[in-house]
């Protein structure tokens, strides 16, 4: 297990990280990218949707482009805040949410999509993450999550390892059918100069 795939590690990360997070993240996960990832999901303007791990609500404002309202949850006050000062704290449509993965504050068969970009590879545990993501989906709602490529090269991997999860299409496949889902595919994004670093993962909630 990496050093941020700890809460309380990557709560004090994202501290610091949150003041540049808007200016740091376009090199990694772009708006491209997101359009992308967003293609891939069926959408209609009256579903529920959550945006596990919201961060600074880069993702939620992408899915705004295709739904009338988001729930927005992420673990971190200072990202939360962030996207406080993007939306409004109290500001429909976006319901912002502070909680954790593993314990979403949710009932079961809320919502008709979950998205999630960016945050698995912190999860200490990603298959029970998964198992409250399937949890809230209604039957047949569909899972999108974005998380990084694990490495080709060894000392690369080694290094990822020791930091936070990093998985490839096969170790994906294994998590999302071991938490229960159905249809799983997979889709690599990235920026022109890495376009494989993000490794998208669909699936869905059983009927």
């Amino acid at each position: 297990m990496g050093i941020l795939e700890n809460k309380a590690r990557a709560r004090l990360f994202y501290k610091y990280l949150s003041t540049v997070y808007d200016q740091v993240n376009p090199f990694i996960w772009n708006e491209e990218m997101r359009e992308d990832a967003l293609s891939l999901l069926e959408f209609d303007s009256e579903m529920t949707v959550l945006d596990l791990g919201c961060g600074t609500g880069f993702a939620t404002e992408g899915l705004l482009d295709h739904v009338e309202e988001v729930y927005a949850l992420d673990q971190s006050n200072h990202q939360l805040e962030q996207a406080y000062a993007k939306f409004g704290k109290r500001a429909p449509p976006i319901h912002f949410h502070r909680g954790d993965a593993e314990r979403l504050p949710f009932a079961s068969d809320t919502f008709d999509v979950v998205w999630s970009s960016g945050s698995i590879e912190y999860w200490p545990n990603p298959i029970l993450a998964l198992r409250e993501i399937r949890r809230v989906l209604k039957p047949g709602g569909q899972v999108l999550v974005v998380g990084p490529n694990y490495p080709d090269n060894v000392l690369a991997q080694r290094l990822v390892d020791s930091i936070m999860l990093f998985y490839d299409e096969y170790e994906a496949d294994r998590m999302f059918k071991r938490a229960g889902f159905d249809n799983v595919k997979h889709a690599f994004l990235g920026p022109s100069y890495n376009p494989d670093v993000a490794i998208t993962t669909i699936g869905r909630a059983p009927k």
